[in-house]
C-alpha cells in the first residue's frame, strides 16, 4: 500500500475535508486576530500605556502560539492549510482595522468584541470535529476556548475598569 499524504488520518476523508475547510478558517481568523492586536499594541497610547501594551503583546504572543498548532494538526489529519496572506484574506471572518487613530478604550473593546467571535467560530470548529470522531483537534479547541475566554474577560475587565482614550 503507498503512502500518500491523504491517508494519514484513519478518520473519514470527507470528514477531513469538514475539518480541513473549518481549520483554514479558524486559522486564519487567528492570524487576523494576532495581527490586529499586535497592531493595536504598537499603536496604543494614553494613561495606561504600559499595562494596555504589555497585555496586547502577552495575548498577541497566545495566538501566535496558536497559529502553528492549528495548521499542524491539519496536516497531521493529511489536510492543506493556508499559504499565504492573500490565502488569509479570502478565509478569514474577522474585520481587519485599519483606521490610523483608534482610542485605547475602541482598541480593547473591539479586541473583546473579536475574541467573543474568535470563541463562537472555535465552538463550531469543534461541532465539526466532534462529529467525524476527531478527539485529537476536538482537546486542542477545548484548550483554545478556555484561551480565548481568559483574553476576553481580561479585556472586559480592563475596559470595565475606565479604559480611558
Amino acid at each position: 500500500m503507498e503512502l500518500t499524504i491523504e491517508k494519514l488520518s484513519d478518520l473519514d476523508q470527507s470528514a477531513v475535508r469538514g475539518i480541513e475547510t473549518e481549520l483554514q478558517k479558524l486559522l486564519a481568523d487567528v492570524f487576523a486576530l494576532y495581527i490586529k492586536t499586535k497592531n493595536f499594541h504598537w499603536h496604543m497610547n494614553g494613561h495606561h500605556f504600559r499595562d494596555y501594551h504589555l497585555l496586547l503583546d502577552e495575548q498577541a504572543d497566545q495566538l501566535f502560539a496558536i497559529t502553528d498548532e492549528i495548521a499542524e494538526r491539519a496536516r497531521k489529519l493529511g489536510a492543506a492549510t493556508l499559504r499565504s496572506i492573500s490565502d488569509i484574506s479570502r478565509h478569514q471572518r474577522l474585520q481587519d482595522d485599519n483606521r490610523e487613530l483608534v482610542s485605547a478604550k475602541e482598541m480593547l473593546e473591539e479586541l473583546w468584541s473579536d475574541n467573543r467571535k474568535l470563541t463562537r467560530y472555535m465552538r463550531v470548529t469543534h461541532e465539526v470535529c466532534a462529529r467525524a470522531n476527531d478527539v485529537a483537534t476536538t482537546s486542542l479547541i477545548e484548550v483554545w476556548i478556555d484561551q480565548a475566554e481568559r483574553r476576553s474577560w481580561f479585556l472586559a475587565e480592563t475596559v470595565s475598569n475606565g479604559a480611558r482614550a
